[in-house]
């Protein structure tokens, strides 16, 4: 579904992503996990579109998306929840789902804000409230139910579980497996290593903007000292 292939992003002169390679069949659930400053965050960012590659190139379902703008990306079926929520906190909740529906109209927006109120219905509660009142698991909530208004075949998740609570985050495992169940197929960026590799179906491991190693589920658990080799936990 989704192929990069000898991905360079430079900042500048500096390179955050150095001539990466990965792919992700559909249905999978496929994480990629490193320390700080890996090139995670810009891997998903240059598959959005939001950052230019100096070099290489994206597709998905077969088609390129070199050149593509992030509002062309949305509408082919990738949406991203990005790190740190980025929620409209002057906005109502209401209001932050009803950006999420661009893509659909109105029609097919509304029906599909039933669903994801019916998945998070704490959001329910909160429908009128203004963002900035949420607690921290009930933002990363609205901003996944954002991302779903736009029936993304390929949901892209960075830090999902970073600063929530425990029965938070399981919530948010529990939600992304639910997802995958139902044929979206998703890419995990996430701090919690431990948990993404018995989560996920594949992993990829990235440290200094380079993939240094990949496996399944099943390769991880095989040879547990993968953090200590790869992450330095």
């Amino acid at each position: 579904m989704l192929r990069v292939e000898e991905l360079t992003v430079r900042y500048g002169t500096l390179p955050a992503v150095r001539s990466i390679s990965l792919a992700v069949e559909e249905g999978e659930i496929v994480g990629v996990i490193g320390p700080n400053g890996a090139g995670k965050t810009t891997t998903l960012s240059a598959v959005m579109g939001l950052v230019t590659p100096a070099a290489g190139s994206i597709s998905f379902q077969g088609e390129p998306l070199d050149g593509c703008g992030p509002e062309d990306i949305v509408r082919r079926g990738v949406a991203l929840v990005p790190e740190g929520r980025q929620i409209f906190s002057s906005l109502t909740v209401a209001q932050n789902l009803e950006l999420g529906e661009t893509p659909l109209g109105r029609r097919a927006g509304s029906e599909a804000r039933e669903r994801v109120l019916e998945r998070f219905p704490a959001l329910r509660g909160l429908y009128r409230k203004p963002a900035a009142v949420l607690s921290g698991g009930e933002q990363q909530q609205l901003a996944i139910a954002r991302a779903l208004l736009s029936r993304p075949r390929l949901l892209l998740l960075d830090e999902p579980s970073l600063g929530l609570a425990p029965q938070i985050v399981d919530l948010v495992f529990d939600t992304l497996a639910e997802l995958r169940d139902e044929g979206v197929t998703i890419v995990l960026v996430e701090q919690n290593a431990a948990r993404t590799l018995a989560f996920a179906d594949r992993t990829y491991v990235m440290r200094s903007g380079q993939v240094v190693r990949a496996g399944t589920r099943s390769d991880f658990a095989e040879h547990p000292d993968v953090a200590q080799q790869y992450l330095g936990i």
